[in-house]
């Protein structure tokens, strides 16, 4: 029960993300590279007080340069420039679509390479839960979707995935985070510098990137790293397509945003896929048991 609370929060934690980009971004507030970066630097920060006052040092030399650190600052930076860039042109729904779509197909074949395929009923579930999420997010009128921008998503969708299974392995959430961030803030600079960002910043945008940073960014990022070792790869890759239903939903009380029919059936879809997915899993009490000791 316990994991599954935390599984929920922090999903909670990655719409709120969505819903706070979309504000800023899409109120004109600041330009989405310079969201981004200011989302990395304040989350940064964050985690570096929140490892301080637990008495922490994720700074040694030893952690900053480790290789698994090194990897996952460029996977977060792939994942953050991919996203960023790729909302300049494309819908917010179908980014979703191809973003977690990637996410999904990435972990699954992560699993089965490692030994831990998943079973074909948690296949069929995933299948369900992303059939549901493209009902939801699809355009009505059929527009195009454009191919660049996609390609785009396709990379974030590639660099989360690749940064939700090194999570797996961090034995202290809490610091590796805070030194992927750290690595991701000065990997995003060129980005910036090369996107032409950081040309629109304003107070609210600003107040908005660091909510998102600190908060829905670096702490939700430390709880994911701290519940991916007891969740199987199909399960963590399944259970992320409940994030655009949840921040579609969020953003019809908050943002005033329809809701129709099609949101209430393909979220059945897709919460009726994570259940299957998650119902069949092996169990994973030799992985809970060494998280609980850490």
């Amino acid at each position: 029960m316990r994991l599954f609370l935390l599984v929920c929060l922090t999903m909670l934690a990655f719409a709120a993300n969505s819903i706070l980009g979309r504000a800023a971004i899409g109120g004109g507030y600041m330009d989405a590279t310079g969201f981004g970066l200011w989302r990395l630097v304040s989350g940064a920060l964050m985690l570096a007080l929140l490892c301080s006052a637990r008495g922490l040092n994720p700074w040694s030399r030893e952690r900053v340069l480790r290789p698994a650190s090194l990897w996952g600052g460029a996977a977060l930076t792939l994942y953050m420039a991919g996203f960023t860039l790729a909302y300049q042109d494309l819908d917010a729904g179908l980014g979703a679509l191809v973003l977690f779509g990637v996410v999904q197909i990435s972990m699954f074949l992560w699993g089965a390479l490692r030994g831990n395929p998943a079973a074909g009923m948690q296949v069929a579930g995933a299948v369900l839960a992303f059939l549901g999420l493209a009902y939801v997010v699809w355009p009505a009128d059929g527009t195009g979707v454009p191919l660049m921008a996609s390609l785009l998503m396709a990379a974030s969708g590639l660099g989360w995935g690749i940064y939700s299974l090194l999570g797996r392995g961090a034995r202290q959430p809490l610091a590796a985070t805070a030194v992927n961030f750290a690595w991701s803030s000065a990997m995003m600079l060129p980005v910036l510098l090369l996107a032409g960002g950081g040309t629109v910043v304003s107070l609210w945008g600003v107040l908005l990137a660091v909510l998102s940073g600190a908060v829905t960014s670096g702490m939700g990022y430390a709880l994911w790293y701290r519940v991916l070792p007891q969740l199987a790869p199909a399960v963590a890759a399944t259970v992320q397509l409940s994030v655009p239903v949840i921040a579609i939903l969020a953003g019809a009380v908050l943002l005033g945003e329809p809701v129709g029919l099609r949101l209430v059936f393909g979220t059945a879809a897709v919460l009726g896929g994570i259940a299957l997915v998650v119902l069949r899993a092996p169990a994973r009490k030799g992985q809970a048991a060494k998280q609980a000791a850490r």
